[in-house]
């Protein structure tokens, strides 16, 4: 295979990874919501996580046999700690704040997470582009325009508080992935990731007095829970995983632009919502933000190609 064919279907799987990203997470807000209707909300999210782990570890030893699960005490222990910081403190808050505020809120809330990783570039004296930088600021001015279209909703100080706190954990776990040793196997990883958050979250569940009652859960709260488990979990976040090793955080971060945008569609398509103009304004500006992301990372790949091919492969 040539490297111009190599490049090519190298491309063509990051856009399909992040096509993915951008659409199963956009659907997760309403997933949450419908889920802890019934449900504890950490309870919900450890139920999510370690079924999706068992299902995803259960398949690799079918297919693969022990192979894929050969690591090293610091690459379990990487993995185990980026899935603290990305499913206990991150996910895990979406849902507990998911409780105070609206979906909506949460979107732009959680939008904050490409500035947090602008910051901890910077920290590690690993300068972005200025246009990237502009391109994160335009989007979050995108989200901002379109999240607060709902700006009567009554947010309460709490649910705010809590999903910063979870931006900023996912945000750390991001940044640290592609940092400390982790599994060869990007599935694998996931896999660990997903098993030691559930764990956290069942940890700190039980900590902070929450109970599980099987007979209180409504049939619409289990559906949530399996597509959660099935589709947002196995699906999302695997693609999300193999996204941090093999694109830049800059491009993947740009799912919080667009998850908003899903959202709003589902929610005109599902429960007949009324599209703004400032929907639409504010979808064109995150539109152009991700656009400078996107094109600036190219450039700046492009040119570091030639000098630097090491660095644009994966480890693993």
């Amino acid at each position: 295979m040539s490297a111009n064919a190599a490049d090519g279907r190298r491309t063509l799987m990051v856009w399909g990874a992040l096509g993915i990203v951008y659409v199963v997470w956009g659907s997760t807000y309403l997933g949450i919501r419908i889920a802890i209707e019934t449900m504890p909300p950490l309870f919900h999210g450890s139920l999510r996580f370690v079924s999706a782990a068992l299902l995803l570890a259960g398949f690799l030893l079918v297919t693969k046999g022990l192979a894929p699960f050969r690591m090293t005490l610091k690459q379990a222990g990487g993995a185990a700690l980026v899935g603290l910081l990305l499913l206990t403190g991150g996910n895990g808050m979406v849902a507990v704040a998911e409780q105070h505020i609206s979906s909506g809120l949460a979107a732009l809330l959680v939008a904050s997470v490409p500035l947090w990783l602008v910051l901890l570039r910077l920290a590690v004296r690993d300068r972005p582009a200025v246009l990237t930088l502009a391109g994160v600021l335009v989007g979050f001015g995108g989200v901002a325009a379109l999240s607060l279209n709902g700006g009567g909703e009554s947010a309460g100080t709490t649910g705010i508080v809590v999903i910063l706190l979870g931006s900023v954990s996912w945000s750390i776990g991001s940044f640290l992935s592609s940092r400390i040793p982790m599994p060869p196997n990007v599935w694998t990883a996931s896999a660990v990731e997903m098993l030691a958050g559930g764990a956290g979250l069942a940890l700190v569940g039980a900590t902070v007095g929450e109970r599980f009652d099987v007979t209180a859960v409504s049939g619409r709260s289990w559906a949530a829970l399996a597509y959660l488990v099935l589709v947002g979990s196995l699906v999302g976040f695997t693609a999300y995983t193999w996204l941090l090793g093999n694109a830049p955080i800059s491009l993947v971060s740009t799912y919080a632009y667009v998850n908003p945008i899903v959202a709003v569609i589902l929610g005109v398509l599902v429960v007949n919502e009324h599209v703004t103009v400032q929907i639409v304004l504010g979808g064109l500006v995150i539109l152009i933000g991700v656009a400078l992301v996107v094109s600036t990372e190219r450039r700046a790949r492009a040119r570091a190609a030639p000098v630097a091919e090491k660095v644009a492969a994966p480890s693993g």
